[in-house]
């Protein structure tokens, strides 16, 4: 008969997802994931298969976390430029009480050269977050409030680049005003 688990598995996850964002995936090893778990090594295993496995489990929690993040903030905004700044300010300064810069971003630069389910995940990702970035620009468009000189999806991508960019410098010591000056140039493309 098998044991009922004595934790909670999202829980869980999310130390585990906090731990590779924080390290990165080489870096962290079974052993610190077991101590910043709070879990037995067998009960990992039982629970999330090896540290792959438990690896696309935590990015695919961080991907539904800043989905969630980005849509309540999107839909809450009252214009595109609203919407675009608060989705900048989530890629400068991240949530309250997360490590710097973007889970996705490291590992797409850790791991997606030789890591192929890292790698769709990462295109997968930047794939939803251009199209979030495109529905704000059309809107944007759409209501005057940006300039249709330039083409939607292209800008979308563009920012996009400009955004994993910034998460990748965010998490060294720049200081966040140089990160805001960055972010303003770029939204200056959009001016009417």
């Amino acid at each position: 008969m098998s044991r009922n688990k004595e934790f909670d598995e999202i829980e869980v996850l999310e130390k585990a997802m906090q731990l590779f964002w924080e390290q990165g995936y080489e870096k962290t090893s079974m052993s610190d994931l077991v101590e910043r778990m709070g879990i037995h090594r067998r009960s990992l295993y039982d629970t999330f298969g090896d540290k792959h496995t438990l690896f696309l489990k935590a990015v695919e929690r961080y991907e539904s976390k800043v989905n969630a993040t980005l849509a309540r903030g999107v839909k809450s905004s009252k214009t595109a430029t609203e919407a675009l700044q608060f989705v900048v300010s989530i890629l400068i300064c991240g949530e309250e009480d997360s490590p710097s810069g973007c889970l996705m971003v490291n590992s797409a630069v850790e791991l997606a050269a030789r890591d192929a389910d890292v790698n769709k995940k990462s295109i997968e990702v930047f794939s939803t977050a251009e199209q979030l970035l495109k529905e704000i620009i059309f809107w944007g468009q759409r209501d005057g409030e940006f300039s249709s000189d330039y083409d939607a999806e292209e800008l979308s991508e563009y920012l996009h680049n400009v955004g994993v960019g910034l998460r990748s410098m965010a998490r060294t010591s720049i200081p966040k005003e140089k990160l805001h000056r960055i972010a303003n140039i770029s939204m200056k493309l959009l001016e009417k």
